[in-house]
Order: structure tokens, then C-alpha cells, then sequence
């Protein structure tokens, strides 16, 4: 009898134990403010589980994902007038209408619309979206995207300001169009002020109040500068500092709460939601690893391709002295490929580029650990010491972008590798030597290079900065190097119709220089062109235009042609090495290549 009573209590006690577990296993995530910051991501909880993926981005579900850090609480000239203008506002117009909590609905949806309303591409560039001309029809059919926004993946949507309030009014408005489209739960807007001295601080205000309504997950940071010394500030460095920050919330979702973001729209400047859907699509098309749109600003009363400083074409060459109007043999990618398609306003492979708004894959990207970075040896301009002497041949100190870019055909050469090492055996190699291509190679060889590949180069004999640029002799080199056409090609594109530009731009007159009237036929295939059916290799070379000291984002920027070497670069990653080179009876040339960390005996 005494057994059977302390049975029951224990089972008791048991049953109260499981369930407090579960009660705060379940409401872990919807607990934000009693026990974790608001602004940290938290970790599923059983009744996400429950919920499903549908609910994943859900901010009015969780809390957490509206968060807010870093704001600006310094007194301005304005503060009193503009707390006299909300608490006037407030009860003279909105209490005394409000008579209980079943009219709190109907005042949140008056907000909303008059929200949508003032920001529905009404801008002060973004008016001109509906009427611009576009290529393909794009205008003309609503229904062109709606194979697009039927696959339910999710965006992430990142912005750094930096003293840019004349188009963040503008860029709000593109991500309420991209709410309306995909939903507000299919987007996460990462918004990073960098120590703004303009007007941002009030618009990111203005920002957090229509995310919040519309429902739409952001985190929206303000974080100081590098520097107190801008003399001492190096550009590069907080230039990948800032885009790292901007990508916290992304990695945090995909940690805490396994959440994979489709793709990464970074908005720069200001670009239309359809041509934003575009660059989607083109992404999309080529499982491409980063599309970029075109940067034009206004200089002089003629467009000028902006962005060069991140930018080369395929050759590795800049894109220099580029206007919208420019005639055929003069357009902004100098490779013969790139500049047919450029010229048809159809997608084409660029060696690097972040002309303006740029969609990235992150699963090709930032879940394999690839981050911004900036070189390291470069000259503190606020200190007494003379500039050092640096080798021709050392890095080069360009932008992070660039970096970034070099990463990415780190990463596919890597991967082509590694998947060859797995792939290889006696048997394969063999195999190799009939019809069967190797796994992980290019389509091009070294004895299909184009002789005049790198023609592009003395295309403008002086740079902007009048310096010329430096180039370094590589065919003397005596180093055995794999030709980097041998690597499997990151997959980096520039999608013309993507325009990106500035307040003040004319758009409708660029759009007439890049695309012609709208009587022009501009039906060139349609969707099947978006995709390259040919990927050619990284340049053995590529014009390094680069900031060796500090001074912020004015500082000297020089040039010099630099050596590329993907074959150099993984060995100072990757062990692995060439055992043999096959020439078949048809003239191809097989290379077995594999981790050094295998011996001969094990394939």
C-alpha cells in the first residue's frame, strides 16, 4: 500500500516536472523581454515545431524579429518640435477616437494604407519606375514574375547607409513593393546606419514604424565609426566590417533557428522592384553564385558607368570610360562575348562586379563561410613613418568586394577539386582518356585562349587618376602554374537590365540610351536568354586598382596589373597537387588533379 502511494507521487511529480519542461520549451521563443535581449535571434521552441515553416518569418509571431540597436537619442534643433508635433497629433486626431480595443484594428489598417500610399514607388526617384523603359516586355506584363513569387523562398534584404538619406525614402519604398509581392513574411530587411551625420537617424525612425506595421522582420543598427581619426580610417577594412555586421541577422536565423534564406538582395542606391526581380530570375536561371545590376550616375549631362572600382570584365580588365550611350565597340565589358550580349541587354560573365544592387546565392557563399574581408599591410597615412616599398607582385589592396569575389572562385575551384579527389580512381582516369569529360573541368583549355584576350587592356591608355597602370611582366615566370581556364568558373554575372542610379538621374533618358524607344523590338528569346551556356575561366591577370593607405573613402586609389593564380592561392590553403597530365588522341588535354593528402597508391 506504501509502495503503490509513493508510485503515484512520483509519477505525480514526474508528469508536473515534464510539464513545466514543455510549457517552457514551448514559449522559449515567444519570451523575449523577461529573460534574453529583444535583438537576439532565440532558438526554436516545441510549438515551432508545431507550427511548421510557414510561420518561420512570422515578426508578429515572434518578437524578436523586429529589433532595434544602436539608436541615435542625441537632442537636435528639431527634438522639441517634432515631440510637440506627436503629442499634438496624438490627442487632438487619434485618442479621442480611440474608444476600445475593437477600433485598434481599424486605426492600424488607416495607418498601413496611408503608409502604402506614401510610399507606393512615390519617392523622389522611384515615381518614374512604372513608365521607364525595360527590354522584353518587362512592363508590359504583369504576370512575367509570377513563377517567381509562387516558389515561397525567402529573401534576405541587406543595407548599409552611410550619410545617404537622399535615397533611403526610396529604398524603403522598393522593400514595401517587395513585401506586397513575396509577402511580408518571405522578406528579412538588415538595415546598417554607419555613423550617418545627415537626416538617416529620423528615416530609419520613419523606417522601423513601416516595417513594424506592414509586419515585415528587420533589424535596423546603428554602429560608430571604425575611427574617431578619419585620416586613420581604412576604407577597405570598414567597408567589410560594415557588410559583415549587415549579415549577422542571417547567419543568427540560420544557427538558432535553421532558417535558409533563398537569396541576399544587397540594395544600393536606388533600383526597381521589377528589375530587382529580374536579377532574381537571371540568378536563379544560372544558379549563379552573384548577378549585379549596372551603376549609372549622372556626370556632365551624360551617364558614366559608376562602380569601377569593383568592377572587371571577364578579362580582369575595369570598365572604364563607360557611357550609356556608347556605341557598340566601345560598351562596358571589352571581351567580344561579353560585349555581344551587353549590346542584346542580356546577361553576361564578369571576372568581379557590385555595380550598384547585387543579388548573392548565400548557399554558395556566406553558409560556407565565405565573409567580407579587406588586406591587411596597408599604410596608416596619420603616421609620421614614410609610405613602405611594396613588391610588384604583392596583394593587392582593393576594395572587400573584390576580395569577396576572389573568394568566390576560391570556393568553386576548391569544390571542383575536392569533388574530383572523391570522384578519381585508376578506372576514371582511364575513362578520361575516350569521350567522357572530367568531372569539375571548364569547357576551355589553354590552347583555346584567345589570342587577343587581353586586348581590352590598352584600351584606355590612362587611367582617371592619370597613373598609368603598372603591369607586371608574367610570361617571364618560370613558376609551373595551372592555367586558372583548368578550374571550375564561379559563376558571376551583370544583368544590364538592372539599373541602378541616383536622385537627380533622368531616367527616362538613360533608359532611352540603354534600351531605345518602346517601339524598339526588343523580344531576343526571352527567359532562355538569361542563361550562358558557356562559363569561361578567371583571368591569368586583372587590373588591381587599390587604396594602400588611409583616409577613408577619399584616400589615393592607384593602379597596376596584377597576376592571377587560382593554382597559387588554394596551395596556400589546400594541400593537393597535378599527377598527371594526359593528352588523348583527339589533342585534349586531361589533368588529374588531388589532396596532397592521398598518396598515388590510394587511386
Amino acid at each position: 500500500m506504501a509502495l503503490g502511494f509513493r508510485r503515484r507521487n512520483l509519477t505525480r511529480i514526474f508528469i508536473i516536472i515534464s510539464a513545466a519542461v514543455l510549457i517552457r520549451l514551448a514559449t522559449s521563443s515567444k519570451s523575449s523581454s523577461s529573460r534574453t535581449k529583444t535583438h537576439e535571434i532565440q532558438g526554436h521552441g516545441v510549438l515551432d515545431f508545431v507550427h511548421g515553416s510557414e510561420y518561420a518569418l512570422d515578426a508578429r509571431r515572434h518578437a524578436f524579429l523586429q529589433s532595434r540597436l544602436g539608436r541615435d537619442e542625441r537632442e537636435d534643433l528639431m527634438s522639441d518640435i517634432v515631440r510637440n508635433g506627436v503629442d499634438d497629433y496624438w490627442e487632438r486626431f487619434q485618442k479621442p477616437y480611440i474608444v476600445g480595443s475593437d477600433t485598434a484594428q481599424m486605426d492600424t489598417q488607416s495607418v498601413i494604407s496611408s503608409i502604402e500610399t506614401l510610399l507606393s514607388l512615390h519617392g523622389w526617384v522611384a515615381a518614374d519606375c512604372p513608365t521607364l523603359v525595360r527590354p522584353f516586355g518587362q512592363n508590359s506584363h504583369e504576370d512575367a514574375f509570377d513563377d517567381l513569387l509562387s516558389k515561397n523562398h525567402l529573401y534576405f534584404v541587406g543595407i548599409v547607409i552611410h550619410s545617404a538619406d537622399h535615397f533611403l525614402v526610396d529604398q524603403l519604398a522598393v522593400i514595401v513593393q517587395l513585401a506586397k509581392r513575396f509577402g511580408p513574411s518571405k522578406l528579412f530587411v538588415s538595415m546598417l546606419d554607419y555613423e550617418s551625420s545627415d537626416s538617416t537617424a529620423t528615416l530609419t525612425d520613419l523606417s522601423e514604424a513601416v516595417l513594424t506595421l506592414l509586419g515585415v522582420p528587420y533589424r535596423i543598427r546603428r554602429v560608430p565609426g571604425m575611427t574617431a581619426d578619419p585620416t586613420a580610417a581604412y576604407y577597405p577594412a570598414e567597408e567589410a566590417y560594415m557588410r559583415n555586421l549587415a549579415l549577422e541577422p542571417l547567419k543568427e536565423l540560420y544557427e538558432r533557428r535553421k532558417i535558409k534564406f533563398h537569396r541576399v538582395i544587397w540594395l544600393k542606391g536606388f533600383t526597381c522592384p521589377n528589375d530587382i526581380l529580374e536579377t532574381i530570375k537571371v540568378s536563379d536561371a544560372n544558379d549563379a553564385a552573384m548577378v549585379c545590376g549596372m551603376d549609372w550616375a549622372e556626370h556632365n549631362g551624360f551617364f558614366i558607368f559608376s562602380d569601377r572600382w569593383r568592377t572587371r570584365d571577364i578579362n580582369g580588365d575595369q570598365f572604364r570610360q563607360s557611357k550609356s550611350s556608347s556605341k557598340p565597340d566601345a560598351v562596358p565589358p571589352r571581351d567580344r562575348i561579353g560585349a555581344a550580349r551587353y549590346s542584346q541587354h542580356l546577361p553576361f560573365q564578369v571576372f568581379c562586379c557590385e555595380s550598384g544592387t547585387h543579388v548573392v546565392d548565400p548557399a554558395q557563399s556566406y553558409y560556407v563561410g565565405i565573409s567580407y574581408r579587406a588586406g591587411t599591410d596597408f599604410h596608416n597615412a596619420s603616421m609620421a613613418e614614410a609610405s613602405p616599398e611594396r613588391a610588384p607582385d604583392t596583394p593587392c589592396l582593393d576594395s572587400s568586394q573584390a576580395w569577396f569575389c576572389r573568394d568566390l572562385w576560391l570556393h568553386k575551384a576548391r569544390e571542383g577539386v575536392q569533388e574530383m579527389d572523391l570522384r578519381n580512381s585508376v578506372a576514371r582516369r582511364k575513362r578520361a582518356l575516350g569521350d567522357e569529360d572530367v568531372k569539375g573541368l571548364p569547357h576551355r583549355l589553354p590552347n583555346d585562349a584567345d589570342p587577343d584576350a587581353n586586348a581590352g587592356s590598352d584600351y584606355d591608355a590612362m587611367p582617371d587618376s592619370d597613373v598609368p597602370v603598372e603591369d607586371e611582366d608574367v610570361s617571364t615566370s618560370t613558376r609551373l602554374s595551372i592555367p586558372n581556364s583548368l578550374f571550375r568558373p564561379a559563376r558571376i554575372l551583370v544583368n544590364p537590365r538592372c539599373v541602378t542610379t541616383y536622385a537627380g538621374v533622368i531616367h527616362t533618358q538613360l533608359a532611352l540610351d540603354l534600351f531605345g524607344s518602346e517601339d524598339d523590338d526588343h523580344r531576343l528569346g526571352g527567359a532562355g536568354m538569361y542563361v550562358l551556356d558557356d562559363w569561361e575561366g578567371a583571368p591569368e591577370s586583372f587590373v588591381c586598382q587599390e587604396q594602400k593607405q588611409t583616409g577613408g573613402r577619399k584616400a589615393t586609389k592607384t593602379q597596376r596589373r596584377l597576376a592571377y593564380s587560382i593554382h597559387e592561392d588554394l596551395q596556400s590553403g589546400v594541400p593537393w597537387v597535378v599527377y598527371a597530365i594526359y593528352l588523348t588522341n583527339d589533342g585534349r588535354c586531361v589533368v588529374v588533379i588531388s589532396l596532397a593528402t592521398h598518396s598515388l597508391a590510394d587511386f
